[in-house]
């Protein structure tokens, strides 16, 4: 959208009799969600990444649309609020790192642009915290008001897959602009997936929308495959009744890069996968700022009821 408004101002501006060279900046402010939570006063956005179940890719997709985000300038934060399986750590080529400590406040560890807060950074290698449910709701406050996340534009925040004391903490403690909900094409993923989303609306958190992961495969000879025949995310979001974000293929070069702790954004930027998590990070960017206008206009209409603009592959 940003290259359109560029390409018509500048027309416009040239058509002007006497003009002979136009000079043109472009700039762009996040719009701040309603009503900030007090301990993230200067976070602009909150945006919480969520699955029904595991092993859909939940993290290596939020890792990428982090970077996405801030390779076009935002300024991004990126906290992992899995306690049981911390793995942010890990695909952002980050794990040893302890993070220092300033004015009784946590100091983010940064890499690729982003400030990175995990469970697994507090933690030794190989050790599993044996929590009960109030614990993980407790750190999962600790991790939002205890860490010096400075002055952000978006804060993503990658959630435990299900439906339990982490996810509701969130959505009860702070003022999400929203969640995204991540699935597979498989009817067992589509089907919790829809269990998580309804979670949220009961909590008042609007769903920005449904990120596919795993889709079609790109051949080498330019043709796509669909290896995985459950319901796609597309279907899934109709079934919602919220934006269909975008679709993620499925390539092992995805997975090799978040083992080696660089996400595909980086290793492989002109790669099919890396053009559609730029896109989704976009399509994610403008559904935050329609809940924020939309919101910020005190409409009266549920939340989760919003008119979201469509996707523009809808």
């Amino acid at each position: 959208m940003k290259e359109q408004l560029e390409a018509q101002a500048r027309e416009a501006v040239e058509a002007v009799p006497g003009v002979t060279e136009v000079d043109l900046t472009m700039t762009a402010q996040v719009r701040e969600r309603p009503n900030p939570a007090d301990t993230l006063p200067n976070v602009r956005q909150i945006i919480a990444v969520a699955s029904g179940k595991g092993g859909v890719g939940k993290s290596t997709v939020t890792v990428n649309l982090a970077v996405a985000l801030a390779e076009q300038g935002a300024r991004v934060g990126l906290m992992d609020a899995d306690v049981y399986g911390p793995s942010i750590p890990m695909m952002t080529g980050t794990s040893g790192q302890y993070p220092l400590t300033q004015d009784a406040k946590i100091i983010p560890i940064e890499r690729f642009g982003i400030k990175l807060m995990s469970l697994g950074y507090l933690l030794q290698e190989g050790q599993a915290p044996l929590w009960r449910g109030p614990m993980v709701a407790g750190t999962v406050k600790q991790l939002l008001s205890d860490v010096k996340w400075g002055e952000l534009d978006y804060l993503i925040v990658d959630l435990p897959p299900g439906t339990g004391d982490a996810p509701m903490t969130l959505a009860q403690q702070v003022p999400l602009t929203g969640v995204v909900i991540v699935t597979t094409p498989h009817n067992v993923a589509s089907n919790i997936a829809g269990s998580s989303a309804a979670l949220f609306r009961r909590l008042n958190t609007p769903v920005l929308g449904v990120v596919e992961n795993m889709g079609a495969m790109v051949l080498p000879n330019g043709e796509t495959m669909r290896v995985f025949a459950g319901r796609s995310g597309d279907e899934l979001a109709v079934e919602l009744g919220v934006p269909y974000l975008g679709s993620v293929p499925l390539d092992p070069d995805v997975s090799y890069a978040g083992d080696a702790g660089e996400p595909v954004l980086k290793t492989r930027p002109d790669s099919a996968s890396a053009r559609a998590f730029r896109s989704i990070a976009g399509e994610i960017a403008r559904q935050a700022s329609v809940v924020a206008v939309s919101r910020n206009q005190n409409l009266s209409q549920d939340p989760s009821e919003l008119n979201f603009v469509p996707s523009s592959e809808s």
